[in-house]
Parts: structure tokens; sequence; C-alpha cells
């Protein structure tokens, strides 16, 4: 071999040596998956943390976001925040004083209804739940100044910001200053630090491992109603993980039961988390709408039409949201479904 094919086989004898280590120590799994592009990790790094890092800039104000918690959000949760119907409460049962001290007094007393502002410690998950999970029906569809104005609506409802208030990222530190359970927070478990103390001192039981135990779990009677009806907070497909927390007068177990809902349509476009078949929800039963509607000449395209317009009024104060994203053919089969009994 000639001294340049000498030096030349040397550096490749040592590529191949890190390749073949790389390769090692990357193929445990030969076959299957493969090394996430840095992309890919960049659009799975999406949380807000309570030092703020995360949040995107942007700004929204109270008067802005009292519009969009009008429009997007008041069907659930009432025009104040402070529905139990079926989700539970975000707002209420703060005062003042908890603002000053950063703990809310309120959460020493049973039989009280535990607000979401009431638990919250850091306002950056409050900005980051709106942003991956709201609406309800339609996660991820507020942009991001919404996502700021629908939070400062929110912030204003509990006394923690003014209604002239304009909240942003450059902000948000002071009014986590002002979060009513923000000093209620410990961070001394290993949940927030890697090599932090277990909260727990169980050792593993490793004998009589087959007995045949039924494990279930309840609530206390004073905290069922606390966070609204459980069993309606589940959507209609899927396992069912929620047990009936708000029942009506007269109401038992059969009649707790759902109704099987016909097709995607009412699921596919989020109209089971405010509708059951037979019974009120935050909307009326569709059973109850085809019965108002039964003598009405063209009723279908009636039900067409405010299906897909919205409205509010006929059912009470909380407004139905406009459905534009329907096509005319799911619009017609929904409307004629309602329209014949809404029979499952």
């Amino acid at each position: 071999m000639s001294r340049s094919a000498k030096r030349l086989a040397i550096p490749l004898a040592v590529l191949f040596c890190a390749v073949a280590g790389v390769a090692s120590a990357t193929n445990d799994f030969e076959g299957i998956g493969r090394t996430a592009t840095p992309a890919e990790l960049k659009a799975w790094d999406i949380d807000v943390r309570p030092d703020f890092a995360g949040l995107p800039p942007g700004k929204g104000s109270v008067e802005e976001g009292e519009q969009l918690w009008v429009e997007r959000c008041s069907s659930c949760h009432g025009d104040f925040g402070d529905a139990n119907h079926v989700f539970p409460p975000l707002i209420g049962n703060t005062t003042d004083e908890d603002i000053k001290t950063g703990r809310v007094a309120a959460l020493t007393r049973g039989g009280v209804t535990r607000t979401t502002i009431m638990k919250m410690p850091t306002v950056s998950t409050l900005w980051d739940f709106i942003n991956r999970a709201m609406p309800w029906d339609r996660p991820k569809s507020l942009k991001t100044n919404e996502v700021y104005a629908v939070l400062a609506y929110l912030l204003n409802l509990a006394n923690i910001v003014p209604y002239d208030f304009e909240l942003s990222n450059e902000n948000m530190a002071w009014v986590q200053s002002r979060m009513p359970n923000r000093n209620a927070m410990t961070m001394d478990h290993g949940l927030w630090d890697i090599n932090g103390k277990p909260d727990t001192h169980n050792t593993a039981c490793m004998h009589n491992c087959d007995r045949d135990e039924e494990i279930t779990s309840s609530l206390p009677d004073f905290a069922k109603a606390a966070h609204g009806e459980l069993m309606k907070q589940n959507r209609e497909y899927g396992a069912i993980r929620g047990t009936r927390t708000m029942p009506e007068e007269g109401d038992d177990a059969e009649k707790a039961k759902e109704s099987a809902m016909p097709g995607d349509i009412l699921s596919a476009n989020g109209c089971t988390a405010c509708h059951a078949v037979d019974q009120k929800l935050v909307g009326p039963g569709f059973r109850q709408v085809s019965e108002k509607y039964q003598d009405l000449p063209g009723k279908v395209d009636h039900l067409k039409s405010r299906i897909r317009n919205g409205g509010s009024g006929t059912w009470g104060n909380i407004p139905m949201p406009p459905q534009p994203q329907l096509s005319e053919e799911d619009l017609g089969t929904l409307a004629r479904w309602i329209a014949d009994g809404a029979k499952p």
C-alpha cells in the first residue's frame, strides 16, 4: 500500500468506527422508528412554564376578551365564568384579601365550591391550558392574541386586573404577583425537581398479589357538585370515566344514561358538549327541540338556519354559537334527524 493510501485508510477507519458506534447505540430497536428531527422536536415544545419560558409574544384586552367569551366560551362556562351545570366553575370564592396574601382562605373550609381561580397558583398554566385545549369543541382554534384576551377577561372577573387592562407577555409577571393562590404551591417534592425527594415512602408489595379485590372510589357528598356534572364531561365515544354528580329531581340510574348518538356528525362538531338526546344539558335536549318545532311548517329549513347561525333567547340566556364549519350535507342530515324525533 502506498504512503498516500495509508494516510487515507487511517481516517476512514476512524470514521467507520465512529459510525459503527452510533449505529450500535441507536439500533437497539432495528427497523423501528427514527430519530426525531429538530423541527419535529420544536413542534412538540409548546408548554408554557411558571417562569414564562415558552410564552409567545402577544397581547389582548379585557374588552376584546369579553366579546370572545360571549361568542366562544359562555355557552359552556356562563357569561361570567361561574356556571356549574356541566363544567366546573372557573371564577368565584376569592377575595381581595386572598389577592394580598396569595392564599385563598375559602380552601380551608368544607362545603365551598372550588373554582379554578381558587386553586390555580400560576397564571401561565391558565394561558397554556386555554391555548392548548379551548374551546372544548375546537381546541387550538384561538389565535395567540385571542388567548391573551380571553385570559384577561377571566382575570378581570376575578378582580385581579381592571377592566381597562391589556394583558401581554410583558406584564404577565405582574399578574402572577396578584394570583389569589400563588403562595399555596409547594416545590418540596420529587415532581418539581428530578433530584427532589418523593412525597411518598411506600414499599413495593410482592406477596399475596393474586387477591381478587374490587378497586373503587367515591366523592363525599359536599364535594360531588364542586366540579360540575362529571358524567357529562366525557365525549360520546371511547371509555367513559365519570359518575353522575348532579342528579335532577326524580332522576334514577336508567334515566341518567345517555342515549346513543347517531353517526359521527354530533361528536365531530362538538354538539354533545352542550346537548344530550333526551334531557337538558347546557342547551336543550335534541328531543325537546324536535317537540318544539314538530308542527312548524318548513321545520327542517328552520332548524338548518338555527344550527348554522346560532342564537339565544329561545331556550334561555346561554347563547348557542354558530356552526359555519358544517357542510350542507351534514347540516341537512342533522336538521332532518332532529325534525324526525331525534331517535337514536
